[in-house]
């Protein structure tokens, strides 16, 4: 199956306190590179996010975009820093038992103790850089999205195929026209230049330096081998589009090499189909070249 390196994908989710939106974009690219852009304190988790990324995709730079903002219920509750409240609590204790100190402490003393309430802000940064459960949050999130990327991806690279088949089959049918052509031109060529000969000759011309040329030109013409290699790049073409590895650098490989066969068909060539055949064929493959340019 081909993959299109051109993709979106997006997630959301919830969870310490805010909510957090996870967007992918990529696009062409030689290699695999993935580029974050996140809040400082979640880059510790970029090389566990970036070989979740990387084990899916193979090709092309992927931008990773991933916001957050305090939700509706943070804004509205103060949070209770547990770790404060224990500590003036165990204060309380050690000045009953080191210095007799007696005394009651109420719900209202303690809450009015500096920092026993955190503000929203302040106690989900606080998750946000200890709680190592946000490494398991920004996997899930980063999975769902990447998720719609490849989903996505597939059906670009789905249409990309379709269109280079076609033209492949569009060159093919080109192939075959040449391979039944080829044989008929030294044919055209020696009847030509035999009725040529006739007309500007006043006697019989020399049969064995006639003979001589059409083989010459037969030999300089020949191109039963570039046809024969043609054929089995248009077939390789073809088992490409149905791989499930990347095929984007083969295909662009394969069509430098068939430009390289047409190129040197249209050199030989002393034909106008066979020309006309040439010009044909190299519109269709640099139409397959920028539909490879996207592919994985």
């Amino acid at each position: 199956m081909s993959f299109s390196m051109t993709g979106y994908g997006q997630y959301s989710l919830s969870y310490g306190g805010y909510n957090v939106l996870f967007e992918m974009k990529s696009v062409n690219h030689r290699y695999c590179e993935v580029v974050f852009r996140m809040p400082r304190e979640w880059t510790r988790y970029e090389d566990g996010l970036r070989k979740i990324i990387q084990r899916k995709l193979r090709r092309g730079r992927i931008d990773v975009f991933i916001t957050k903002e305090l939700s509706v219920e943070s804004h509205l509750n103060p949070v209770l820093n547990e770790q404060v409240v224990a500590s003036y609590l165990e204060a309380a204790k050690e000045l009953e038992l080191r210095y007799g100190m007696r005394g009651n402490m109420e719900i209202s003393d303690v809450l009015s103790l500096p920092g026993v309430l955190l503000k929203p802000e302040e106690a989900t940064l606080r998750v946000a850089t200890e709680d190592e459960a946000w490494d398991t949050a920004l996997q899930e999130g980063i999975t769902h999205a990447l998720e719609e990327l490849v989903e996505m991806r597939a059906r670009e690279g789905s249409h990309l195929a379709k269109d280079v088949e076609t033209r492949i089959s569009s060159l093919q049918a080109c192939h075959e026209k040449m391979v039944q052509l080829a044989p008929h031109v030294v044919i055209e060529y020696r009847n030509k230049l035999r009725q040529r000969l006739a007309e500007i000759s006043d006697g019989p011309f020399d049969e064995h330096k006639f003979g001589m040329e059409i083989a010459i030109f037969a030999d300089r013409s020949n191109i039963d081998e570039e046809l024969t290699r043609l054929s089995s790049h248009l077939t390789q073409c073809r088992q490409l589009l149905t791989s499930p590895d990347p095929v984007g650098r083969k295909l662009d490989f394969l069509i430098q090499e068939m430009n390289r066969e047409v190129n040197t068909i249209g050199t030989k060539a002393h034909h106008l189909t066979l020309v006309n055949l040439v010009m044909d064929m190299k519109a269709e493959l640099e139409k397959i070249r920028e539909q490879a340019a996207n592919l994985e």
